[in-house]
């Protein structure tokens, strides 16, 4: 079994952290949209929530399976309300940026410690803020486009209900062997 570099193992328990802070970030814009009688965005955050929930067990992964061992850092305390949709979205958007950064910043340490199965991973993630800050910005975009239009909110909303969250095959095994008490 290889050895999780000290560096990448404190560095990835520190992401898990961030990972699972947006999470509590996008569970408090459902709630903000399901009180604000915006049900099809909740449904698109509380995906999203979900998805944040399984890149930090990405994280947690990786480290167990290298030997390593997953240091939890408290969360902090989300924010609670937001003017308007669009601004909960660029709020999203902007913090997802903030996860590019962290995400860059971890590649950069994979590197420096010549840590080529780390920089696989990050890789992944990589890809995936791309995917995360397209989403983002294409929802705020749309919501500047309609404005205070209640129907095209309305559509938007309907729309965005739409979303459904899929589990990763190899992510839905560790959940299994938690479950089964493994």
């Amino acid at each position: 079994m290889s050895v999780v570099p000290k560096k990448i193992e404190e560095a990835f328990s520190e992401q898990i952290k961030h990972e699972l802070e947006s999470a509590y970030i996008y569970l408090s814009m459902a709630a903000y949209f399901d009180a604000d009688g915006f049900p099809g965005m909740g449904t698109w955050m509380r995906a999203q929530v979900q998805e944040e929930q399984t890149h930090a067990m990405r994280f947690y992964k990786h480290i167990v399976e290298r030997g390593g061992h997953v240091k939890l850092h408290p969360l902090a305390m989300p924010p609670q309300d937001w003017k308007s949709p669009l601004a909960a979205f660029e709020a999203a958007y902007e913090h997802e940026k903030f996860i590019t950064g962290k995400i860059d910043g971890l590649m950069k340490l994979s590197l420096a410690e010549n840590d080529h199965a780390s920089r696989s991973l990050l890789q992944w993630f990589v890809d995936e803020q791309v995917e995360e800050e397209a989403n983002t910005s294409k929802v705020a975009q749309d919501l500047k486009l309609v404005g205070n239009d209640g129907r095209g909110i309305l559509m938007m909303d309907r729309e965005l209900g739409t979303r459904t969250f899929v589990l990763a095959p190899e992510l839905a095994a560790l959940y299994a062997q938690a479950a089964a008490g493994a």
